[in-house]
């Protein structure tokens, strides 16, 4: 049983994120188990990076078809909302990727022990251009092409480029 629950997972960490497509599941992190029970079912746990993610059903669905299309007949994919997914949870490999992409790669996620506090002004980043390596950079927008991205622009080489939010 043990060499089908690891053949399902090495497929399982080839689905890639639809918003994110430089990256497979297990490089941003969500993917969190997979098991096979005795009659061979297989199921797989995701963690959303946020609540309400809309790529959740995307990424379902591809995890269902692409064990379905190595042969796993029967696959359930559930939701784990415990412990809540951390940018931190980001693998080196999938950090490198999101670079290779033009886009920033988070800093170390903040700790917090309470309630979340609201601020209005501006989230204060340790960003880095992807592009030229400078953090002389400014934030254009506090949402980019996906809600958990920010939008900058680098003074040196003047390109803007998403951030993804520490979360």
């Amino acid at each position: 049983m043990a060499a089908v629950a690891t053949r399902a997972r090495a497929v399982a960490e080839t689905v890639t994120d639809p918003e994110l497509p430089m990256l497979t599941l297990a490089d941003l992190g969500v993917l969190r188990e997979v098991s096979v029970d005795e009659d061979g079912g297989v199921e797989v746990a995701i963690t959303p990076t946020y609540s309400g993610c809309p790529a959740m059903a995307t990424m379902r669905d591809d995890l269902v078809h692409r064990l379905q299309d190595a042969g796993f007949d029967d696959v359930r994919v559930r939701v784990a909302l415990h412990p809540a997914w951390t940018t931190d949870w980001i693998s080196e490999r999938g950090r490198a990727a999101l670079a290779e992409a033009g886009i920033s790669a988070p800093g170390t996620a903040p700790v917090r022990s309470g309630p979340v506090p609201l601020t209005l002004g501006p989230v204060r980043r340790d960003v880095t251009c992807p592009r030229c390596g400078s953090t002389e950079v400014d934030l254009t927008s506090e949402f980019g092409s996906t809600a958990c991205k920010a939008l900058y622009r680098c003074r040196a080489c003047l390109e803007p480029f998403d951030h993804v939010k520490e979360i």
